[in-house]
Formats: structure tokens, sequence, C-alpha cells
């Protein structure tokens, strides 16, 4: 089912032009090193003119854990994702469950996201 739903979420990221072209990292023909290589690049550049160049390192590598299914969903309707992929994806998000383990004492069951979202005055 992810495979089915990431299949109809790129074709229209492509299609629309949803992301910008400088985006790398998920995007077919574009790895990550793309963009590494093109910030090397242009930081190269600046500091052989002498300039000042200043760099922040950012993890992002959890950043997906603390995504509001809210948000990421409105995000995909105004996005103009077409209502039968977007139902997918709502459903699919709202069949998780978690729970925490904490020195071999565990949680009870949490619906990861809540499946009674809802998204104001949206179309899909």
């Amino acid at each position: 089912m992810q495979q089915i739903i990431l299949s109809a979420i790129t074709w229209h990221v492509q299609d629309n032009r949803v992301i910008r072209p400088s985006q790398c990292g998920f995007m077919e023909g574009r790895p990550c090193l793309t963009n590494l290589i093109s910030f090397y690049d242009q930081v190269t550049h600046l500091v052989d003119e002498g300039k000042a160049v200043g760099v922040a390192y950012l993890d992002f590598s959890k950043a997906f854990d603390t995504v509001s299914c809210n948000i990421l969903l409105e995000k995909l309707a105004a996005c103009g994702l077409d209502g039968c992929t977007f139902h997918s994806v709502k459903n699919w998000l709202g069949g998780w469950s978690q729970r925490v383990l904490v020195n071999g004492i565990k949680s009870t069951w949490q619906p990861w996201c809540s499946p009674g979202l809802s998204f104001g005055a949206s179309s899909v």
C-alpha cells in the first residue's frame, strides 16, 4: 500500500511541478549528493572571492516523527493531490498505533494519528 501511495504522490508532484527543481534527496535523478556538490561549489566560489561564509548544520533525521498528521494532510490537500490518493493517505496514517516501553513497563496502545482528522474547508 505504501508503494502505491508513494507512486501516486510522486507522479502528482512531478506532473504539477509542486517541488522546485533545486530540491534533492527523494526525487528521481536528484540524490542528496547532487545538492551537496552544488553547495560545495557555491561555498568554495565565495571563499575564492574572499567573502565570509557561515554554515549551520541541522539534523532532521527524526523530523518526520514529529510531523503533525493534520498539517501533513493539509499540505497534501493544498498542493492539489487528487481525492482518492488523499483519502488513501489519510486512512493509512490513521491506521497506526504506538506505545512506550520504559524499564520493562509498557504503556497502553495509543493511535499514532487521530482517525477523526478534520481539515476545515478542504474540498478533498
